[in-house]
């Protein structure tokens, strides 16, 4: 089981590496993700550089993509030639976007039927292409998802353990991770978030 985590240049470290590191947590369960990049080096927002792991193509392959997000998503969401090489297909893969994210989704037509969570910058961009924007850190509907705010990525991941591996895998994670003395806090907090969107399927 092989998620692609999106990452363009200008990206924003928290949301690329956050979700990455939870979900190799269950590497050896068999569910690995990989920085996926459209040049062999991107330069994060603070002027991180980082190797991708990947190539863009891997992204018709993953089980799971995750599209992260970054200080450059609006020259991505204009780029036609970089959204061409973003082939998805929600029928058979997870899809999830992490804040500016969301406008790669929307440009895509994946968010035509649902709302979306982004953050506060990102709100009027995605507001202005017809999707709905809720107050909320996460949402999922069907193989969808959508978080807003850095640290939601941890919904994210958990969302992505969660359907690929089973709940209690992503509480391990969440617990292994969660800050000392705020264990059972951190991880009912975002299982709560998962479980919220889930029901909301029903």
């Amino acid at each position: 089981m092989q998620v692609a985590v999106v990452t363009y240049d200008g990206f924003n470290e928290l949301d690329s590496f956050i979700a990455s590191a939870l979900i190799n947590r269950c590497r050896k369960d068999g569910l690995e993700a990989f920085i996926t990049t459209p040049t062999p080096v991107v330069t994060s927002m603070n002027g991180v550089e980082v190797t991708g792991q990947r190539p863009m193509g891997f992204v018709t392959e993953a089980d799971v993509v995750l599209i992260g997000s970054g200080v450059k998503t609006i020259d991505v969401v204009g780029d036609d030639r970089l959204l061409s090489r973003l082939v998805l297909d929600p029928s058979r893969q997870l899809i999830g976007s992490q804040c500016s994210g969301a406008l790669v989704l929307a440009r895509l037509g994946l968010l035509s039927n649902m709302p979306a969570c982004t953050d506060m910058k990102s709100r009027p961009f995605v507001e202005a292409c017809g999707v709905t924007v809720l107050d909320e850190p996460f949402h999922a509907e069907g193989n969808i998802a959508t978080a807003g705010g850095c640290l939601a990525s941890q919904y994210l991941a958990a969302w992505v353990i969660t359907r690929m591996l089973g709940e209690s895998a992503a509480r391990d994670v969440l617990d292994y991770v969660a800050p000392v003395g705020e264990n059972q806090e951190t991880v009912e907090r975002a299982m709560r978030a998962v479980h919220n969107a889930e029901t909301a399927l029903r």
